[in-house]
């Protein structure tokens, strides 16, 4: 597994240490360049599975670094690829919402035809196109969208800490999307690659992303509710008064049809995500 360093890979180590058995080998970024080809080629011999939890995920950052996203993005999915299609391994990579354009009014399926607005977004659809042409059988590609997690800079961390600094919170409600709990991902990672293991999955694209969805705006009153703060401390507004470098997708709900095929059912619903995720040793309201 790469990026085990990560929020998201962090809950992979956790879900994949309750797995009796599991041989697991990670690394962090200090521990693999994904971008050196022969690196790579090293580190996927002799495993039968490979978790892609690395990537470039400054999106606003990307804009002046498009080059670098893309080859962290782009360029090393394509190396991890290449070595998985020397040795028969499979490949579980992580990709995004971004690859849309965020322009629909529906939850869009797993087929829908790509658009990304934003540097960060082109750089994750290389990445996705390398494993689907590297990789037609042993491939699969999950997207998600609006991840946080424990242990990671991330929306809802963020709005905890800012709870204790503000009186009131201007949080925008035009983005649509799907709050997707890290530690459910994970769990979902694993599943599906015991499957793909099995047989029993057929390699492409699933979209990996909580049922349900909200806006920031809801979220942020979801956080402030479980939390027992006073929800109506946020307050909504426009993107058009938080102008950020990279353009962000309007609407980024997901279907989330492919993953019938695998003999798993859709993942549960954001607010039942977060009431659970809440429920642990996250930092103490205020």
């Amino acid at each position: 597994m790469t990026g085990a360093g990560g929020m998201l890979g962090s809950d992979l180590l956790a879900v994949l240490g309750g797995q009796a058995g599991a041989r697991v080998t990670v690394t962090t970024r200090a521990d693999l360049d994904v971008t050196d080809a022969a690196a790579v080629k090293a580190a996927v011999a002799g495993h039968d599975l490979v978790v892609n939890a690395a990537g470039w995920t400054d999106v606003d950052r990307a804009e002046a670094c498009e080059a670098e996203a893309a080859e962290v993005n782009g360029t090393a999915v394509a190396n991890l690829a290449t070595a998985c299609a020397a040795t028969g391994a499979r490949l579980l990579h992580v990709s995004t919402d971004y690859v849309f354009a965020g322009d629909g009014r529906e939850p869009y399926p797993e087929d829908h035809p790509t658009a990304p607005v934003n540097a960060y977004g082109r750089g994750k659809l290389a990445g996705e196109q390398a494993v689907a042409r590297l990789l037609p059988g042993d491939g699969y590609v999950v997207r998600t969208a609006w991840l946080y997690g424990e242990h990671g800079r991330n929306f809802v961390t963020t709005m905890l800490r800012l709870a204790a600094e503000r009186d009131t919170l201007e949080v925008v409600d035009d983005q649509h999307g799907q709050p997707t709990w890290s530690y459910a991902l994970a769990g979902r990672l694993v599943a599906l690659g015991d499957a793909a293991l099995a047989g029993r999955a057929p390699a492409g694209i699933y979209h990996g992303t909580a049922s349900g969805r909200t806006t920031w705006y809801g979220l942020a009153r979801a956080v402030f509710g479980l939390r027992g703060l006073d929800p109506d401390r946020i307050r909504p507004t426009t993107s058009e008064r938080f102008v950020r470098p990279a353009a962000r997708p309007a609407f980024s709900v997901l279907r989330h049809d492919r993953w019938r095929l695998a003999g798993l059912p859709p993942m549960a619903d954001w607010h039942e995500q977060l009431t659970e995720a809440l429920s642990g040793d996250w930092p103490a309201p205020h």
